[in-house]
């Protein structure tokens, strides 16, 4: 079976390393690709006989390159700065790594805390099945052995029920096949048809081959290929284990469906001790048997004695103590443990037979001796004759042939009877070797082994059997395998044998940098296995000024950055320098060559490690501004006179305004004076007067700005009289001070009004202020309601309704006599309509009935016709002239 790591494996990316662009044609620049591998082409100068199809050739070729130029130098800048960010972010993901790590234990902890609560819980025999939990969640932690690849949560696996390690479903099967492919081409003469086991690669526990994985299920069995679920134990159905404990209780595990061994029975049952002295007691079925640990009490082996050891399970052991006993015969008498009051003690038993001629020459025993064992019948050497002789004669021979069969088997003895072994067969006879090949003529007690190798193949299928006369069975090879193993550390120690060799069983301590936390690996994942966070503190010594490092963890590389603060003594002001410590700062190397054209490839960035000085000074000193307005802290190394940036504002000579200039030295001539006041670096005052004028003045002051009142306003202001006609010239100064009434006069044109009064007649009065009095006295004309009667009375009697003229006795008879003549002209009216409604009825009953034209005619009743029935004919083209006429003058007026 050949491993996943046996296979070749090409160079990562695409072409690292083979790409070298072919030669093109003119002058050309070849380039050769360099770190991903990707061809950057060759840009072509033309040749002199080059056509215009080439040199556009040559510019686009020239556009693409410089467009991957700027691709590589984009992709150069990020990998720098990526480096530059994971170099200072190490520290805070191992952090996170070990928080993660933290919460995971805890979470398993907290699974397994059931089973530790109650009475007499032992969590050392839950260590197993945590570390298969543990493992199950981390990844890469779970290690197939056949292929040395990482089990990830997505493949098929299957779970040794002996070791509970975990392989690759296609790994297992391929493992279960060759397996038994060897066994039984090498021991089964019906090649391929019995069924042989096969052994599981880590603990060697045999299944059948109906035991061979054929799907894949999880954990505890019910589930075939379980979904891939996050929340879950990777390869985990989700439901109750419920697989029967081991050893047997008759309870069943209720941890969900999960990887390794099952925990200790949690149940709890009522059992006593192991002497049944003690009360029954509830404890964990796993823990059932217990000692109460009184003396046992019960009687040995020994019959003498009783147990005194604290209560045990099992048998009693044997009886401790010792006592003087007798041997089996009786001779002797010993101190010996009372356990094994049976021994024989070393002399022979020495009685006399019932023959009366011999003794028992039985070592010390039990029991009567027996016969004499010369008694009886007895056969001569060669077993054809039989005599009955006493004890005290020997068998004599009975001169027969001996005829026994000899050493080679084929032979028989031709002595005559005699005492002793027979002699070694002396014929001789055609002999085959044992391989068959050859024969010789030789004595029939010798074997014949010829020189000839063997040259058949041993079971390994690799080396010859090379041993001289072989019959055929070849031994297996006793050489050793001396294949490298899939780890790629250690060779096969097995005998050399066909197919894929077993994993290799030894484990690998994967340790961190300070060697006090390690990982148990398989061998050959140590390549590829993190090593472990370790929780010790670094131990290395700093390589700043500093006399001890920032505390951090144990870790494989160069030491994160100090971040202590510096301390160092400024020459300059004395203090403390607090920025970071910068003896190590890691920054880029500037200087270095830079391409001369979009085909050379973009070195990347180098960082190299170099002392910085210390920063300048940051240390707060209050320091006052130069216009002495406020008290700053600045940083020491910029102390010294400066501008706060704000206006000076120092009260100017003229008392009115302040200094506009940004902040500045001002030299005090009197220091009685107060520090307001501006000083000769100020600016001088140079904007007019711009304080506020009487009420009434529009004028501004004529003196520029100065200290003190502003003179009177003598300047003349044009105002308008009341009735707003006429336009009067009267001194400032005088309308700003005048009252009321004086403000009236100085505005009066002494003219009549000119403003109507409501009644419409004009007012009479002199130029006034306000609303015009309502006293008109003109004489107005007044009617009575039917016009009839006419009077002429005071406009302001007839606006105040005070005169009002009534109709009299003539003006109601007149009325009288126009609403009758109305009456009478409405109901003429109102019979005529009846008249010619009839006469239509009459028609249109007339020409329904169908009478003839002549009997019509003298019916029908005449109807005077309307101007417009008579004249229409006419008028229509007159109206329709109109119409054109007065729309055309329409147009022209719009133009």
């Amino acid at each position: 079976m050949e491993a996943s790591w046996r296979q070749v494996v090409g160079g990562r990316g695409r072409a690292r390393g083979r790409a070298t662009a072919a030669p093109s044609s003119g002058n050309g620049i070849y380039l050769r690709g360099a770190g991903g591998g990707r061809e950057k082409g060759s840009v072509g100068a033309a040749g002199p006989g080059a056509s215009p199809g080439g040199a556009a050739t040559a510019a686009a070729a020239e556009l693409m390159s410089q467009k991957k130029f700027e691709e590589i130098k984009k992709a150069n800048q990020a990998a720098a700065k990526k480096l530059v960010e994971e170099h200072f972010s190490s520290s805070s993901e191992e952090e996170g790594d070990e928080d993660l790590e933290g919460k995971r234990g805890k979470i398993v902890a907290n699974t397994f805390i059931t089973y530790t609560t109650q009475t007499d819980g032992d969590v050392r025999e839950l260590e197993r099945t945590k570390q298969y939990v543990n493992e199950a969640f981390q990844a890469g932690a779970m290690t197939c052995l056949i292929c040395i690849a990482s089990v990830k949560r997505n493949q098929a696996v299957w779970s040794c029920s002996g070791c509970f390690c975990i392989f690759h479903m296609p790994c297992i099967q391929k493992w279960a096949k060759d397996s038994q492919f060897l066994v039984s081409s090498l021991t089964d003469d019906d090649f391929g048809k019995r069924d042989y086991p096969w052994p599981c690669p880590k603990c060697r526990f045999e299944y059948k081959r109906s035991d061979t994985p054929s799907r894949y299920y999880c954990y505890c069995g019910k589930v075939e290929d379980p979904p891939l679920d996050p929340w879950l134990v990777p390869h985990s159905c989700g439901q109750v284990c419920e697989r029967d404990f081991k050893p047997p209780c008759g309870h069943k595990c209720l941890l969900l469906c999960h990887p390794g061994p099952c925990p200790p029975c949690p149940k709890m049952v009522t059992t006593t001790c192991f002497c049944r002295k003690a009360k029954p007691i509830p404890r964990r079925c796993s823990a059932k048997e217990w000692s109460c640990q009184l003396p046992c009490g019960r009687k040995l082996l020994c019959g003498q004695h009783k147990c005194e050891n604290p209560c045990h399970a099992g048998s009693c052991p044997p009886c401790p103590r010792v006592s003087r006993q007798k041997c089996v015969c009786g001779k002797q008498v010993a101190e010996r443990s009372c356990a094994s009051p049976l021994w024989h003690c070393d002399q022979v038993c020495g009685k006399t037979l019932p023959c009366g001629n011999h003794t028992c020459e039985q070592v010390c025993h039990v029991g009567a001796c027996g016969e004499c064992p010369r008694s009886g019948k007895r056969f001569c050497p060669c077993q054809k004759s039989k005599f009955s002789l006493p004890c005290t004669e020997d068998v004599p021979t009975c001169g027969d042939s001996c005829d026994k069969v000899l050493e080679c088997g084929i032979h028989r003895c031709s002595q005559r009877c005699h005492r002793g072994p027979c002699e070694t067969c002396r014929q001789e006879v055609e002999k085959h070797c044992r391989c068959g090949k050859h024969t010789k003529r030789m004595p029939c007690h010798k074997s014949y082994l010829c020189e000839t190798k063997c040259v058949k193949m041993r079971d390994c299928q690799k080396h010859q059997c090379r041993r001289k006369c072989c019959p055929g069975n070849c031994p297996p090879c006793d050489q050793n395998c001396g294949r490298t193993l899939g780890c790629r550390n250690h060779k096969c120690p097995s005998v050399c044998h066909r197919g894929s060799c077993y994993p290799c069983p030894e484990t690998v301590d994967v340790k961190c940098n300070c060697g006090h936390t390690k990982v148990t690996v398989p061998c050959g994942r140590e390549r590829t296995t993190r090593p472990p966070k370790c929780k010790e503190q670094c131990s290395r010594p700093p390589t700043c000024h500093h006399t001890s490092q920032e505390k951090h963890r144990c870790h494989f590389g160069s030491c994160p950055p100090c971040h202590q603060p510096c301390q160092k003594v400024l020459e300059k002001c004395g203090h403390l320098c607090p920025a970071p410590c910068h003896d190590q700062a890691l920054i880029k190397q500037t200087g270095r060559h830079q391409p001369t054209g979009p085909w050379e490839q973009h070195s990347e960035p180098v960082f190299i490690q170099t002392a910085l000085p210390c920063p300048p000074c940051q240390v707060p000193i209050p320091m006052e501004c130069l216009g002495k307005h406020e008290v700053s802290p600045l940083p020491c190394h910029a102390v010294g006179p400066y501008s706060c940036k704000r206006m000076c504002g120092r009260t100017l000579d003229c008392q009115n305004h302040t200094c506009k200039k940004e902040c500045h030295k001002v030299t005090e001539i009197d220091s009685c004076t107060t520090k307001n006041k501006a000083g000769p670096e100020c600016l001088q005052c140079e904007e007019g007067c711009s304080k506020s004028r009487p009420p009434g003045c529009p004028h501004p002051c004529v003196l520029p700005c100065h200290p003190g009142e502003c003179p009177p306003c003598v300047q003349m202001l044009r105002i308008k009289c009341h009735c707003k006609i006429t336009s009067l010239y009267v001194e400032c100064r005088k309308i700003t001070t005048a009252d009321v009434n004086e403000k009236n006069l100085l505005s009066c044109c002494k003219n009549q009004c000119p403003k109507e009064l409501p009644c419409g007649h004009r007012c009479k009065e002199m130029c006034h202020p306000g609303a015009c009095p309502f006293n008109c006295n003109q004489k107005v004309k007044l009617r009575c309601p039917c016009k009839r009667i006419k009077k002429e009375l005071q406009c302001s009697k007839v606006r105040e309704n005070q005169i009002s003229i009534e109709c009299d006795t003539t003006c109601k008879e007149m009325k009288r006599k126009a609403s009758e003549i109305k009456e009478a002209e409405a109901k003429a009216a109102l019979e005529e309509e009846k008249r010619r409604q009839q006469a239509e009825l009459e028609a249109f009953e007339n020409r329904l009935k169908g009478r003839r034209k002549k009997n019509r005619k003298r019916d029908e009743v005449a109807v005077e016709l309307t101007l417009w029935q008579k004249y229409k004919y006419c008028l229509l083209p007159v109206c329709a002239v109109v119409v054109l006429v007065f729309a055309w003058c329409i147009a022209h007026d719009g133009d």
